[in-house]
């Protein structure tokens, strides 16, 4: 990347991304394991590594499985009951190498093929797309787990926006869990085709069904709106 695209925003949403996944020390730790490993670990083989409980060993290879440092696997031949999902590294690597661009061409070209259907069905078709791919990540991230509370779901959500180029955080404000965002991947062309917001409508939507529950949340400010933020409301 050069010097001219990275951007304050840009910068900022890669550190966030990385803290999010690596600003906690077991975690670390943890990761290099996985990293090590050729065959992979369960979390009872980290567990007994580290010297920790499993739920605590489960819980961090979730995160770093929701933010693509790790991809899961359960084996076919795994009995009855909870299976013993083995976490194995996705080698990826770790840099401020950032994919989001204010001028991405590939929003620029999906914004403007959206613009050639009508409105309303412009924004269903956004929004399904989100949808579909959120409910993707949530199986790749946590497959076979039982659904985990409101809140821990908005947490993981917002978790995997960050890594995805969103600078997300969960918040709490008058009583409602909110998700926000304060980069946008798609840049100047959200802008330019605020109908790309209801990919990230139905983005959060498909990563809280499948981590959660069937839920209806409300994108009540974005940059395409002239906001600072993108606000959504679960």
């Amino acid at each position: 990347m050069d010097s001219q695209s990275l951007t304050p925003e840009i910068f900022s949403a890669a550190v966030k991304s990385i803290t999010a996944s690596f600003g906690d020390a077991t975690r670390r730790e943890i990761y290099l394991n996985v990293r090590e490993s050729d065959s992979g670990l369960t979390a009872a083989d980290v567990a007994i590594k580290m010297g920790i409980h499993s739920n605590v060993a489960r819980h961090h290879l979730d995160k770093l499985a929701a933010a693509g440092h790790v991809t899961v696997d359960i084996p076919r031949e795994a009995k009855a009951g909870r299976p013993s999902k083995r976490y194995h590294s996705a080698k990826s690597e770790i840099s401020f190498e950032f994919p989001a661009r204010h001028d991405d061409l590939m929003g620029t070209l999906l914004g403007r093929a959206l613009a050639l259907l009508a409105p309303t069905e412009a924004e269903a078709l956004a929004e399904e797309v989100g949808h579909e791919y959120g409910l993707h990540l949530a199986s790749e991230m946590a497959p076979g787990d039982a659904q985990r509370s409101l809140e821990s779901a908005v947490t993981t959500v917002a978790e995997t926006l960050t890594s995805h180029g969103f600078a997300a955080r969960s918040e709490v404000s008058d009583g409602q869990l909110r998700i926000v965002s304060e980069h946008c991947p798609f840049g100047q062309a959200a802008i330019d085709h605020p109908v790309l917001c209801a990919i990230d409508r139905g983005l959060v939507r498909g990563m809280l069904a499948g981590l959660h529950g069937e839920t209806d949340p409300q994108l009540t400010g974005s940059f395409a709106m002239g906001h600072s933020v993108c606000t959504t409301i679960v």
